[in-house]
């Protein structure tokens, strides 16, 4: 079995699509929250906007959960274990970033014969 560099590109992009996204949910969580529990929601502007910062703060969590599983199918991609475990990871980039999300699931595809 030939090793190349696919996997480890595909595990690369996978970590740097996820965190970036986990970093993006967690400030969209916290920002939402801090608004509905600190500001009230700021119902001066627009009276819908408690609802609003309920939406986005259960749209983050659902996210946060798919960038993590991003990040862990980039660390099997790296390790060269789990195929299926990487390519969901690739998968599961497409979400916080669709042209890294893309090239993943090649690599992680093409290098399928170099997992255990």
């Amino acid at each position: 079995m030939k090793k190349t560099w696919m996997p480890i590109t595909a595990g690369i992009l996978d970590i740097v699509s996820g965190g970036i996204g986990l970093i993006i949910a967690l400030l969209v969580l916290a920002g939402s929250v801090t608004f509905l529990i600190v500001g009230g929601g700021i119902t001066g502007l627009v009276p819908e906007t408690p609802l609003v910062l309920a939406l986005l703060a259960g749209l983050a969590i659902p996210m946060a959960v798919v960038d993590i599983f991003a990040i862990v199918g980039g660390v099997c991609a790296l390790k060269r274990k789990k195929w299926g475990w990487a390519l969901t990871g690739s998968i599961a980039a497409l979400f916080p970033s669709r042209p890294l999300g893309i090239a993943a699931i090649v690599f992680t595809v093409l290098a399928k014969n170099e997992f255990e």
